[in-house]
């Protein structure tokens, strides 16, 4: 349980502090940059998926 506690607090306060660094002009393009490199990192591993997807179908 307190296992359980600590880690509810840590992510709260992780959260805080994400919102606090997002309000600087540092930290707005610090959380853009990693948005960017989630989503292009997400695009790819669709892509991978359907064309390994479309080669499995064509066997």
């Amino acid at each position: 349980m307190k296992n359980i506690l600590l880690l509810v607090i840590g992510v709260g306060a992780g959260f805080a502090i994400a919102h606090q660094v997002s309000k600087t002009p540092a930290g707005k393009q610090f959380f853009e940059d990693v948005d960017t490199r989630a989503k292009e990192f997400s695009a790819a591993l669709i892509d991978g998926y359907k064309t390994r997807e479309a080669q499995l179908r064509s066997e």
